[in-house]
């Protein structure tokens, strides 16, 4: 039965908490990111493969079971994208949903499998283990219900509710795990190998290193783009995530269509791209699901790469809209991300060329997230998502009347922090630390039902019941956007940033001594460092939204 668990519930005590880490030292796990053993070229013959090949097959009109249903995806043709952008050559998208489990990841996930068994390293019974980002869990899930295998998939935190659905639906247990580096002791990378550890019997085909990853879209992807496009192809751009995709389609291409360029799709925050200096960014979280990586998984070929191109979250939501409105393709936010990029790449080449876009999966991984109006505001990728406005939706946050907050410190206890909400008649109250950091919420009704079921103390610092997830809004944001927030949570926090300046003591002194120093360029220059500091101004509900709107109505 399909279930959702810790580390923990899935095995004893396990030999791995000391790290290893990014040196590799620790014995019990395998670094993904290992430089590859792969000895390929493109004038090396077939018959000198060490590898099995599995040749393109037709398909029959009834099938023996779903796992047949995984390849010979549809080749679509783009129309009004492409026209939009002024686009002379001939735009295709190879929709990778259409296979069995709804993503590219399912030829994958059948050839390790399959691989595995021809080599006598699996067997029916034995438990499958993967660290993923949910749709290579489902390819997995979906070939160990059909062929009587246990099914553990890690996933981070971050990845979609419906991805865990669909993998309790096939009957795999679910662990999740904080989004962090991959080399932490809580990654899924990690917790994965520690539970290969814990777990007698199991396998982790590891997709980040396994060869049939690559190889599965050298003998198909690749093929049926070849044969599909009659052998005319002249560019394909495809999104890296463990860099399967993009290097076994590559590489069958650099043999039988050298002239075709390849273009990798990376997002902002990945350090994938080539040269390295494209990978300078601020950002620090990745909303696109499946692409990009604080590492260079082992199966990367990146040498097969003729160009990158870095996306980001907003350029690929939208585009992905776009291609469900526009084109009817219910894809995924990474295929809003490669696609993002072919319509620029594209521009480079001339009527009666082609370009090919893998889109890897479908919407319906992502129906709560970017196809949500609420959530791509509240994330802001969307403006103005009402057609028909209420007449406070562009009035600015700044316009409500903000009492002044009630803040606690994090040391102060359980017991006290309820008895203060009681006495000041707050339903919730943001945690701050001394230095101004915002820690989280804490509710009256989280902290009394935790210390009446025994899960706190009432000594217990009120850190031990705060919410570490919550909205914020700034003065400068729209009621609209407030509404959208509220529209999923209870409260949100109204929040003012300041650039904080520390200098060198003697600097300072000089600069006060002067009168000069005010400016900001001052506090970000070589001569001193700036930080950002968020303060909390007021904590605002739906209640007080409604009270603004009713109390100055333009009707």
């Amino acid at each position: 039965m399909a279930s959702v668990s810790t580390p923990q519930e899935l095995g004893k005590k396990c030999p791995l908490e000391n790290g290893g880490g990014a040196s590799g030292q620790d014995s019990t796990w395998i670094l993904p990111n290992l430089p590859s053993k792969c000895t390929w070229t493109a004038t090396t013959p077939a018959s000198k493969s060490p590898h099995s090949c599995v040749p393109l097959t037709e398909e029959k009109k009834i099938l023996p079971n779903i796992l047949k249903k995984i390849g010979c995806t549809p080749m679509v043709q783009i129309n009004k994208i492409g026209k939009s952008y002024g686009l002379k050559c001939e735009l295709l998208a190879k929709c990778e949903y259409f296979n069995a489990g709804g993503s590219v990841k399912d030829r994958i996930s059948l050839r390790m499998v399959e691989d595995a068994e021809r080599a006598g390293i699996i067997k029916p019974g034995d438990t499958l283990i993967e660290p993923t980002s949910g749709n290579t869990g489902i390819g997995l899930a979906l070939v160990a219900a059909l062929k009587g295998y246990r099914c553990i998939i890690v996933l981070p935190e971050k990845m979609s509710m419906e991805k865990v659905d669909i993998l309790k639906a096939l009957g795999a247990e679910i662990v999740r795990t904080p989004c962090t580096r991959f080399d932490a002791p809580e990654s899924n990378v990690r917790v994965a190998w520690k539970l290969k550890s814990q777990i007698p019997n199991s396998h982790i085909l590891d997709q980040y290193r396994n060869p049939s990853n690559p190889l599965a879209h050298y003998d198909t992807t690749a093929e049926e783009i070849l044969e599909q496009c009659e052998g005319k192809v002249h560019m394909v751009v495809i999104g890296s995530g463990t860099g399967g995709t993009i290097t076994g389609v590559a590489r069958k291409l650099k043999e039988k269509c050298p002239e075709c360029k390849i273009v990798g799709v990376d997002p902002d925050g990945s350090i994938v791209a080539l040269p390295s200096e494209m990978n300078k960014t601020n950002t620090t979280t990745i909303e696109v699901e499946g692409i990009g990586h604080d590492f260079i998984p082992t199966v990367l070929d990146r040498s097969v790469v003729d160009q990158w191109y870095k996306s980001n979250d907003r350029d690929s939501f939208l585009m992905s809209r776009r291609l469900i409105r526009e084109e009817g393709l219910l894809c995924g936010g990474s295929s809003g991300s490669a696609m993002s990029v072919a319509v620029r790449a594209a521009r480079e080449l001339q009527e009666g060329q082609r370009c090919v876009v893998i889109l890897p999966d479908s919407v319906r991984n992502y129906m709560s997230k970017f196809v949500n109006d609420q959530w791509m505001i509240k994330n802001g990728f969307l403006n103005d998502a009402q057609e028909h406005k209420p007449w406070w939706w562009d009035i600015k946050v700044q316009k409500l009347n903000l009492s002044a907050p009630l803040i606690l410190l994090p040391e102060v206890s359980c017991q006290k922090a309820i008895e203060i909400l009681q006495e000041k008649g707050y339903d919730q109250a943001p945690v701050v630390a001394e230095s101004g950091l915002i820690l989280g919420m804490v509710t009256l009704s989280n902290a009394l039902s935790s210390v009446q079921d025994g899960n706190v103390e009432f000594s217990d610092p009120v850190t031990k019941v705060t919410y570490d997830q919550f909205s914020k809004v700034s003065l400068e944001d729209s009621l609209g956007k407030l509404s959208c927030l509220l529209e999923n949570d209870h409260f949100a926090i109204v929040v003012h940033e300041q650039t904080q300046c520390r200098y060198l003591q003697e600097l300072l002194a000089q600069v006060f001594e002067r009168g000069e120093g005010n400016s900001e360029a001052d506090c970000v220059s070589g001569n001193g460092s700036s930080s950002t500091k968020q303060t909390v101004l007021g904590v605002v509900t739906a209640m007080d939204l409604l009270t603004f709107a009713s109390s100055n109505d333009k009707k």
